[in-house]
């Protein structure tokens, strides 16, 4: 039996599945702890996969590996290859101010022309201009900026403090795509990077971008890791996901996390200069449009805390009132939102009469609105041109029969609910048997198909209502 592993370095953990290289079946997996914070010390990411691959059993047996990381993070070293700083996370909001003196700078409309985004908080040219205004003497020192699957790949490789060589990053190009100053080819535009450092960046090392399937090298001997195994060429979160549900063009995946993302497979690129629609790029040689809104599983967990239920019960509770919850509405911008860009709102429950009111009225409106939102992300998605074949619902709370009945129901399509995996280590184990064998598997996925009567009154009366209240009466 051949092996290949993939690696998810996420936000909360790292992750690493060890899969057969003929069938996908997972064999084995092992996982471990990151800390806390929106800044962190890179190290800490990478003695957690040493420890994630220690509980998997370590990777004697194991042929390949590639790894699957959040995206957005930077981690900006010196020509020792230390970071300067920690490295600071996507939802790191320090560089809100920054994302919007970049787009002011340079215009969103040029921005997405040429990158396919327009920088919000999140993405690396922001916080790599907050460095530039914070620490003026720390963006000075920096000799390169890597991504958090750009730098662990690099360690694999042997390199590090102790080998300090920055001409060896790499990178691919779902990764770079949400850099900021990525253009739409796949090519470096240092103009934008030294825009957002404030200095000339014609030295600053960035890491290469290797094609789709592509070998990144191999491993060094580390704790757990023999020398020798191949190296996929590594991705973002959401483009690991995609390649490791199988997603291929037409696809449509809705990710149900604490917060949201929607996102397609597709061929086709349309900027998008009011930043709704970020266009990046996929694991696969195709484009990975995605619209992120703060406010989907979260909005579950408030729903269930005030009505004193588990998660299980909320869905029953929301199965027994009716589509549209008798005219109760629930806008769910419980931590302001992203989409629509409404960083102060906060969330307001409309359509209160004594009928709609109850426990039951409530717990629909709290998922319908989480879906409703995610919809305004899918309306967006096609206005750019993508055509949906398929709906993918995956994430924890896709696993609620009642999120599934419901979200089928306001999407106003069949939606294919995974059987739940670790997706984005699943697409960076595909990464690794692309590149131990030059071709990309098709291992296959489970779903479960959800068909319920389509509701457009729903999502009717979810547009109907001021998504800002306080702000409109604010004048903002």
């Amino acid at each position: 039996m051949t092996l290949v592993a993939g690696v998810d370095s996420s936000t909360q953990s790292c992750k690493v599945v060890v899969r057969d290289l003929e069938s996908g079946a997972t064999v084995r997996a092992g996982r471990a702890p990151h800390p806390d914070g929106t800044a962190v010390d890179p190290e800490r990411w990478w003695q957690a996969l040493l420890a994630a691959v220690a509980d998997a059993g370590g990777l004697d047996d194991v042929t390949a590996i590639s790894v699957g990381a959040q995206q957005h993070g930077m981690v900006a070293l010196d020509d020792r290859g230390e970071p300067v700083f920690d490295a600071l996370l996507w939802n790191d909001v320090r560089s809100a101010a920054a994302a919007a003196a970049l787009v002011d700078e340079l215009g969103a409309e040029a921005l997405a022309r040429r990158t396919g985004v327009v920088p919000v908080a999140s993405f690396t040219i922001a916080k790599a201009r907050w460095l530039a205004d914070a620490h003026p003497e720390l963006a000075a020192r920096v000799a390169a900026i890597a991504l958090p699957h750009d730098w662990l790949t690099w360690r694999l490789r042997g390199f590090g403090p102790a080998a300090p060589e920055l001409s060896a990053l790499t990178t691919d190009a779902s990764d770079a795509s949400g850099t900021g100053w990525t253009t739409v080819d796949g090519e470096h535009d240092r103009a934008l990077l030294g825009a957002a450092l404030r200095r000339d960046a014609s030295d600053v090392v960035v890491p290469r971008v290797l094609p789709a399937g592509a070998t990144a090298g191999v491993t060094a001997a580390h704790p757990g890791i023999p020398p020798g195994l191949v190296i996929g060429v590594g991705c973002g979160d959401n483009a690991g996901a995609a390649l490791g549900l199988g997603a291929a063009e037409g696809d449509v995946i809705v990710s149900l996390g604490t917060s949201g993302v929607v996102t397609a497979v597709t061929r086709a690129f349309a900027p998008d200069a009011t930043g709704t629609v970020a266009g990046f790029a996929d694991a696969s040689g195709l484009r990975l449009p995605l619209v992120a809104t703060l406010n989907a599983a979260r909005v579950l967990d408030a729903a269930a805390r005030l009505l004193g239920v588990d998660h299980a019960t909320l869905g029953e509770l929301a199965l027994a009132a009716p589509a549209g919850a008798d005219g109760l509405v629930l806008r769910p911008y419980l931590e302001g939102e992203r989409t629509p860009n409404l960083p102060t709102a906060t969330a307001t429950l409309y359509g209160m009469t004594s009928r709609s009111l109850t426990r039951e009225g409530f717990a629909r409106a709290s998922i319908e609105g989480m879906v409703c939102g995610l919809a305004d992300g899918l309306d967006a998605l096609e206005r750019l041109g993508v055509e949906p074949r398929r709906v993918l619902l995956i994430g924890g709370a896709a696993q609620s029969p009642a999120v599934q009945r419901i979200a089928a129901a306001v999407l106003g399509r069949p939606v294919a609910v995974p059987t739940p995996g670790e997706y984005v280590a699943a697409g960076a184990a595909v990464q690794a048997a692309w590149a131990l064998t030059g071709s990309r598997p098709s291992w296959a996925v489970e779903a479960t198909t959800v068909v319920e009567q389509p509701r457009p009154e729903v999502r009717a009366a979810y547009a109907a209502t001021p998504a800002d209240p306080i702000g409109d009466a604010a004048g903002r």
